[in-house]
């Protein structure tokens, strides 16, 4: 029983990190790349849809997207979507594919966004120690219904505490890359 506690708590802090990292990819660098758009919802045809399934993207230079829709109707949406969002890209559109040129990033946009990544990083370790909170108040329950004893539960913790820990780290680990990404110029 404490083996699944303990295995349940650290799979929920492993999809935290996942959850970061896809969070990570969304935040723009000085590089284009095509999880800069995995946020964007398109209004095709009345229905809310992802953009990812509307079209395909290239990336042929370090600071452009083509992007190809497989449905031509769609490219106006898909304009506009990209348009109205946070990107800060002005599309163009020529009949067949979208191009999306990415304007340097400036100083000041890059500390928002380290900002924005701080944010998420934080976002995950409430997450992670939210999950640890929860796997502890199992182990606290066990002992109360003496499923299990009180030296069982302390050793289960201070492992707990180590994966807490682990998964902390992870987390700092990834919002240092990403700061380090994003100061580059």
């Amino acid at each position: 029983m404490i083996d699944e506690i303990l295995m349940d708590a650290e799979l929920k802090m492993d999809s935290a990190i996942e959850y970061a990292k896809e969070e990570f990819a969304a935040i723009r660098t000085g590089r284009a790349h095509p999880a800069m758009f995995s946020k964007l919802v398109v209004d095709y045809y009345g229905a809310a849809t992802p953009l990812q399934q509307l079209a395909s993207f290239q990336v042929p230079e370090a600071r452009m997207v083509l992007i190809t829709p497989y449905d031509k109707g769609s490219m106006a949406g898909i304009e506009k979507a990209i348009r109205d969002s946070d990107l800060g890209v002005n599309p163009t559109d020529d009949g067949n594919v979208i191009r999306v040129t990415l304007p340097e990033l400036t100083e000041e946009r890059r500390k928002e966004y380290i900002k924005l990544a701080r944010t998420k990083a934080e976002e995950a370790r409430i997450s992670i120690r939210n999950h640890r909170r929860a796997a502890k108040e199992a182990l606290d329950k066990l002992v109360k219904d003496k499923e299990a004893g009180e030296d069982e539960v302390t050793r289960a913790e201070k492992q707990l505490d180590v994966v807490t820990k682990q998964h902390t780290d992870a987390v700092d680990e990834v919002l240092k890359h990403k700061e380090s990404e994003l100061i580059e110029v």
